[in-house]
C-alpha cells in the first residue's frame, strides 16, 4: 500500500505553505505501510515559537482554501514548540528547531519512502541549510 493521491496532494500543498513562511528542513514520508492511522507525515521546523505558529496558520489556511481540508485535531498550539495537525490522510509536524533536533522524527521514519516535494521546496531547503 502507498499513500493515496489525496494524501500526496495535501502534503504538497502543506509543504508549499510551510516554505512560504520560511520553514526549515521540510520533509515528507509515506508512512502508510507502517501506520494504519495516516498515509503521510510532513515534518518542518522553525527558529522560534512565533514562526511555528505562522507556519501552522498558513498550512491550515492553504489546505482549507485549496483542498477543502480541515484538521480533525490540533495539538501543541499553546506552547508553540511542536504543533501537530491531524488531517487523517496526513499528519503535519511543525517543530521548533531545538525540539526537531531532540526528537529526530526523521530518524524514526527513515525506512519509509520519502514523498517527492516540488523542486522549489527542495531548493529552498538547500539555500537555507547553507546560511
Amino acid at each position: 500500500m502507498t499513500a493515496t493521491d489525496r494524501a500526496v496532494q495535501l502534503v504538497r500543498i502543506a509543504a508549499e505553505a510551510a516554505a512560504d513562511k520560511l520553514a526549515d528542513d521540510i520533509l515528507a514520508y509515506d508512512v502508510s505501510e507502517q501506520l494504519v492511522i495516516t498515509d503521510a507525515f510532513l515534518l518542518c521546523s522553525a527558529t522560534n515559537d512565533r514562526q511555528v505558529r505562522a507556519i501552522v496558520d498558513e498550512i491550515e489556511d492553504r489546505l482549507r482554501t485549496e483542498a477543502d481540508a480541515k484538521p480533525v485535531r490540533r495539538e501543541g498550539e499553546r506552547e508553540g514548540r511542536w504543533v501537530l495537525l491531524d488531517y487523517i490522510d496526513i499528519v503535519v509536524h511543525v517543530q521548533h528547531e531545538e525540539d526537531r533536533t531532540f526528537y529526530a522524527l526523521e530518524r524514526l521514519w527513515k525506512d519509509c519512502p520519502a514523498i517527492g516535494l516540488p523542486e522549489s521546496i527542495m531548493q529552498a531547503n538547500i539555500q537555507r541549510a547553507r546560511t
